[in-house]
């Protein structure tokens, strides 16, 4: 697990092993909030992660989340959509839903996308994805930046669950898919 921020130091061997770790043994990995920041210029991190990041355009704030897999693990005991107040990603290249399976999103009639911050176009605010790493298997989320998400049982869940399934102890495949209209 990750829970970083800024270009957190490490060797170039430690950042190989790292992705061998994940990629080529097949282990977990789980992005928590600031995990996609700490390295702007390594792309290989950005491509097992599935995102750069790009802004938090309303930093905290309360959106209304949609559950787009509500058969994957993490999922299970969510209902279809919600509210969370949390502080909310964008993301960048190579964030693409043909790369990962985007389990959470925000509601883009809960949010201002009229936000001077807001660079997507395509209003796709993924807040929680999973995708293939290699053998590999990765969990992203941006949720965590509030001591309230933590407390949060759904949050906890998310999380819980996400660990489970990195660790193969649950089952679920990545279905990317398009954003739902």
């Amino acid at each position: 697990m990750f829970y970083t921020n800024g270009e957190t130091d490490m060797t170039p061997q430690q950042k190989a092993d790292l992705l061998s770790w994940v990629h080529d043994e097949g282990k977990g990995f789980v992005a928590i909030h600031t995990a996609n920041i700490p390295y702007p210029s390594w792309q290989a991190y950005a491509d097992m992660i599935g995102a750069n990041w790009d802004n938090h355009p309303w930093n905290i704030v309360e959106a209304r989340v949609r559950v787009e897999r509500p058969d994957f693990p993490a999922m299970k005991d969510l209902p279809r959509e919600f509210v969370l107040r949390d502080e909310f990603y964008q993301y960048t290249e190579p964030y693409s839903r043909d790369k990962v399976d985007v389990l959470i999103s925000i509601d883009p009639g809960s949010v201002d996308l009229g936000n001077r911050n807001v660079h997507r176009q395509d209003a796709d605010f993924p807040v929680a994805w999973v995708k293939q790493y290699g053998k590999g298997r990765v969990f992203s989320s941006a949720l965590g930046h509030t001591d309230a998400a933590w407390d949060d049982p759904r949050v906890q869940a998310i999380y819980l669950e996400a660990i489970k399934w990195v660790l193969g102890a649950t089952p679920g495949e990545p279905r990317p898919h398009p954003a739902p209209k």
